[in-house]
């Protein structure tokens, strides 16, 4: 007892005060304001005496059975309190907020097990040890019981991991030049490969490939196509080449296995995360302007998205959600007859339109239908259009196809727009007490805005995403990435601080003609939790004041998916797809809300304008209900899927 209460607070050596100092300020301050005083010195004393006692009990389990590294740390003594330090860090993670608690756990874990299994010295062990009780023991200290949470990882989460791992195989060649062949792993290698190994520790070749692997950390977390197809071909023959030498040590009876093990481990984890996270590497290089000619199916560049933007700009459309086609998942269908497209992706054999047909003119948009439709057939998929206005519906009727009200359009007219009378009282409230709280409204680019705005914006769009609890939707809902673009708009409440309490992103509106924007159209809704009680309504009718004072004409509020007026109606002498889709909205309401956004936006007195789906044939029902589905949730599983098609039943 004496030897863990006076060990903590001596060094070995004076200079390694310096560290003790240093982690005092920044872990152990970090503790006490997350804890407060007394649960901090609490959490440290827990996690020292944790980390210490266990490494004992540890080492003297696996000593002296022929593992030469334990054999030599049980004689080895250590001092210091880093093991309390960051053990109380880890405890002092459960008061944070999703994505803020990953972040600063993945940051800890990392450090110690890089530094056990590199390093492999007694502090390395009691560090593992301290930061695995603290991380048990912070939801005690808050009052409830530790438990694993997994869920359904998004498309942004496959490329943090993906990305991550790279930037992990990065630090360890950096690292490895430096690392002594002591530790727990390296220990194990014979004299020769001791040897061998200390000859390829070339600080410049480590760096190069660090270089690398930062190149491919960097594009995969763009979710760059051809990096995913050069990181999974070069993993893939790694951890061959690995297999391939790990039959060797066992033809030639060699030690290491332990070595060999951690690498085909680590490499094969970082390649089931391509495998599995595959859908979320979609996006063309920008230099990438190559593609097949013709067929639906072929891989679209940077340069038809361009186009795409361009053609909408010039040509205009009647859709106010137009400006979805121009997102990067999208493919765009062209014809030499009419100057404009058709935006579609591909999902279960079905060609999947985006809005009505790009084009100034409505005999334009008419042919343009007919010419997809006509090629999706060719190619050997079943056509249809999510989110067509009345026109794009009646264009469809006329060819004999289907329509069906999937969702309403909320849109405000300008021009009349005033906020008197009660049905305003609502929004005028959020008005006053913004002021009243000196919170500001900004409407300008995101990209423009200082780093700091935009790290929050961030922030805030990834704690909404974490508390879903589901997979991030997709196709017609954007994100961050979105709000990105240069010629959206994103409206900013912020206080005197300069801290963000909400953002909305709109997309400009073009109408049939071209021009200049007549309108902007809702997309990205985001609140900070805990900030400004009427944050949407203050931004949303900030917004439309300024876009009215603009010139504008309308302001879309969107269609909120999977929700329309009515939706709680009988379900009788319906057709089966808008069955499979209000069960659809009803499985999903719990976690995104849709049916509870179409009623908050009536607070703004919109008109409301449906949205149909068209499609050719009641026989491909089905596969159109699993390609929304697909398109909607891309991350999902096959059994997350079905699930949510048996909704209802």
């Amino acid at each position: 007892m004496w030897t863990l209460a006076t060990g903590a607070v001596f060094a070995i050596q004076p200079l390694q005060y310096i560290p003790i100092v240093l982690g005092f300020l920044v872990f152990g301050g970090f503790a006490e304001y997350r804890l407060g005083a007394g649960k901090a010195a609490l959490a440290f004393v827990l996690c020292h005496v944790f980390a210490v006692v266990g490494t004992a009990v540890l080492l003297m389990l696996v000593r002296d059975h022929g593992y030469q590294w334990a054999t030599d740390l049980a004689r080895v003594v250590d001092t210091g309190p880093s093991a309390g330090f960051l053990g109380a860090a880890a405890v002092a993670s459960a008061t944070l907020r999703p994505p803020w608690r990953g972040r600063v756990r993945v940051v800890l874990a990392t450090y110690v097990f890089l530094s056990a299994i590199h390093l492999g010295a007694l502090t390395d062990v009691e560090h593992v040890l301290a930061v695995s009780g603290g991380l048990l023991l912070g939801p005690v200290l808050q009052g409830r019981r530790p438990q694993l949470s997994l869920r359904a990882l998004t498309r942004r989460d496959y490329r943090l991991l993906a990305s991550g791992f790279f930037v992990l195989a990065a630090v360890e060649s950096l690292f490895q030049p430096f690392s002594p062949v002591t530790g727990p792993l390296t220990s194990t290698l014979s004299a020769s490969a001791r040897a061998s190994d200390l000859q390829n520790q070339s600080l410049i070749v480590s760096a190069i490939q660090a270089i690398v692997w930062f190149w491919f950390a960097r594009s995969l977390y763009k979710g760059r196509r051809r990096a995913w197809w050069w990181a999974f071909v070069l993993l893939s023959l790694v951890v061959l080449v690995q297999l391939v030498g790990m039959v060797g040590l066992a033809v030639q009876h060699e030690p290491g296995w332990p070595v060999a093990i951690y690498e085909v481990l680590g490499n094969t984890v970082g390649l089931a995360v391509l495998v599995l996270g595959r859908r979320a590497f979609r996006n063309p290089s920008r230099r990438r302007a190559r593609r097949t000619t013709g067929a639906l199916v072929a891989t679209v560049g940077e340069d038809q998205r361009s186009t795409a933007t361009t053609l909408l700009q010039e040509e205009g459309t009647v859709n106010n959600l137009a400006w979805l086609t121009t997102w990067p998942e999208n493919r765009w269908f062209t014809t030499p007859r009419c100057s404009g497209y058709v935006a579609y992706r591909i999902h279960a054999g079905v060609a999947l339109g985006l809005c009505d047909p790009v084009a100034a003119r409505a005999e334009e948009r008419s042919e343009l239908l007919a010419a997809f439709s006509d090629k999706a057939h060719h190619d050997g998929l079943v056509p249809c259009l999510f989110s067509v206005t009345q026109e794009g519906a009646t264009h469809a009727l006329t060819r004999g196809w289907h329509a069906l009200e999937v969702a309403e359009e909320a849109v405000v007219d300008l021009p009349s727009l005033e906020f008197r009378g009660k049905a305003w009282q609502d929004v005028r409230t959020a008005l006053n007490q913004g002021t009243k709280l000196g919170i500001t409204h900004r409407l300008a680019p995101l990209s423009e805005q200082p780093r700091g705005i935009q790290v929050q914006v961030r922030a805030i769009s990834s704690e909404w995403v974490e508390d879903k609890g589901m997979p991030e939707m997709g196709f017609t809902l954007g994100g961050v990435d979105e709000a990105l673009d240069p010629q959206v708009r994103v409206g900013l409440a912020v206080d005197a601080d300069s801290t963000v309490h909400g953002v909305t992103s709109w997309m400009p509106v073009h109408a049939s003609g071209g021009g200049e924007p007549v309108g902007w159209t809702l997309d990205v809704m985001r609140k900070l939790p805990g900030g400004f009680r009427y944050a949407m309504e203050f931004l949303i009718s900030s917004a439309c004041l300024a876009f009215k004072e603009e010139g504008c004409r309308l302001v879309s509020l969107s269609g909120a998916p999977l929700a329309k007026a009515g939706a709680q109606d009988s379900a009788m002498n319906r057709d089966p797809l808008d069955s499979f889709l209000e069960r659809l909205g009803t499985k999903l309401e719990p976690y995104y809300g849709f049916r509870s956004l179409h009623a908050f936006k009536a607070k703004f007195q919109p008109r409301f304008e449906p949205l149909f789906l068209v499609f050719p044939d009641e026989a491909a029902l089905p596969r159109i209900g699993m390609a929304l589905s697909r398109a909607y949730l891309p991350d999902a599983g096959l059994r997350d899927i079905v699930a949510l098609a048996r909704a209802g039943h």
